[in-house]
């Protein structure tokens, strides 16, 4: 989720500057580096439609350009050898009772270049490192505090940080934006480049850090922060752009859930809040309930394929209500369960369900018994939601569910007919249900029921 809102960020700049958004794979790290993580991201970047320009640009295949790089820092005086374990760089650390963080123990030390020696950044003593950033305005950071940080392991391999930044300037990036946790490294990106001799980007944007309810970092071992899990669960791809767009900034005119265009337009970083935003699951699915109820009834349908269990059969039974369905849904994934009960013999009845309507249910015999009496008189020709409405009624007044004034209560009235023909006390509109249901087995299901009552 937080690259997703990192991506996506990139991506409305981008597509309002007139700009282009390129994609590159930092896999620099063989251990770490797994084809289907890769595959993952493509695949969730494709879905939210943050579609990038040109070939994707992997890492793992510029490895002579960042030894060109390390070879240029170390003619340049830049960097410098050492061959200290972090074993032994903490325990000199403890016995001086320092500071955590490399000592400088071989700066001066004059090693050479070799095998199982890393290359660290000679950083400067002297002065401060810092730039203005567009969320969080003017940062810097003293020379003195920023350790002689590691540009190439001892195997020879580069570190991130040495890739990152030789990528940014020779892909000519203009503009940085990233996650709140990058700040601690640009000070170490913006010297490596001064080192390099390679320009600097025009902008950096330091995103702020995405937080659960408990305002804790989001973690994906603690907190649901998958997109595909939200994905198969039934979010649309532009509610999930909707509200990650949300996070952290506000549209001026105040109208949260709006068009993906919309946002591409009014999308500025300098309007972006540093302070922590909160990832709301609630607001996240209040916004996809919006988008769904935007859909056309047909894109609405063809968008619900896929969760569809019963294929067509679920598709015909969806199209006979699916007005109905679509403002009642939050997530594609709800439809199913909403509209199974037109395509199987017999509904799954939900106990809780049950137990609600019927089992706690007062008058729920006299009820069931009226309903199948009144509808039983119903001819079929008149088998239509306004002639079964008065119908249900009427039977909540024969069996005495009725308020002060002799109305029929209907919202404990309907509660054992909708179990008795769907297994659920949630659903599309009784009368319409029953209507599609047909007579013949709405009869049968609350006879059935009845049975089961006693």
């Amino acid at each position: 989720m937080g690259s997703g809102h990192s991506a996506l960020a990139n991506w409305l700049v981008a597509r309002q500057g007139g700009g282009e958004f390129l994609l590159r794979i930092e896999d620099t790290d063989a251990e770490r580096n797994r084809p289907e993580l890769i595959d993952n991201v493509l695949e969730m970047l494709q879905w939210l439609g943050l579609t990038w320009d040109g070939t994707p640009v992997k890492q793992s295949e510029r490895g002579d350009l960042y030894a060109d790089a390390a070879a240029k820092l170390v003619a340049g005086g830049a960097v410098y050898a050492c061959d200290c374990t972090g074993e032994l760089v903490q325990a000199r650390n403890k016995e001086a009772g320092g500071k955590p963080g490399y000592d400088g123990f071989c700066r001066d030390r004059g090693l050479d270049p070799g095998p199982g020696r890393a290359l660290r950044f000679r950083t400067p003593r002297e002065g401060r490192t810092g730039w203005t950033d567009l969320v969080r305005g003017e940062i810097s950071f003293a020379n003195a505090d920023i350790e002689d940080f590691v540009v190439v392991r001892g195997n020879g391999a580069p570190m991130f940080l040495l890739a990152n930044a030789f990528d940014d300037a020779d892909m000519g990036i203009t503009h940085v934006i990233r996650g709140e946790d990058h700040v601690n490294s640009t000070p170490k990106y913006l010297l490596l480049l001064n080192a390099l001799g390679m320009a600097a980007p025009q902008a950096f944007a330091h995103m702020p850090l995405l937080v659960n309810e408990g305002r804790k970092k989001l973690s994906k071992r603690r907190d649901d922060v998958s997109m595909a899990d939200y994905r198969d669960r039934g979010y649309l791809p532009e509610a999930m752009v909707n509200y990650l767009a949300l996070l952290g900034w506000g549209p001026a005119d105040g109208v949260e859930v709006r068009p993906v265009a919309e946002i591409v337009e009014q999308y500025r970083l300098t309007d972006v809040n540093a302070s922590p935003a909160f990832f709301d699951q609630k607001k996240l699915t209040f916004v996809n309930a919006e988008h769904i109820r935007a859909l056309s009834v047909d894109a609405f349908i063809e968008r619900c394929r896929p969760f569809l269990t019963h294929g067509e059969a679920s598709v015909a039974a969806l199209r006979s209500l699916a007005v109905e369905v679509q403002e009642r849904v939050r997530t594609l994934a709800e439809v199913e369960p909403m509209i199974e009960f037109l395509v199987v013999d017999e509904p799954t009845v939900d106990e809780a369900s049950w137990a609600k309507a019927i089992t706690k249910g007062k008058a729920v015999a006299e009820m069931l018994d009226a309903t199948i009496a009144r509808l039983a008189a119903l001819a079929p020709d008149d088998w239509v939601p306004a002639a079964i409405e008065p119908a249900v009624r009427a039977a909540a007044v024969d069996a005495g569910i009725v308020n002060a004034e002799g109305d029929p209560q209907l919202s404990k009235a309907q509660g054992p007919v909708r179990v008795a023909i769907s297994g659920r006390t949630v659903g599309p509109p009784l009368w319409e249900s029953l209507a599609v249901l047909g007579r013949d087995r709405t009869l049968g299901r609350l006879r059935a029921t009845r049975t089961r009552v006693g």
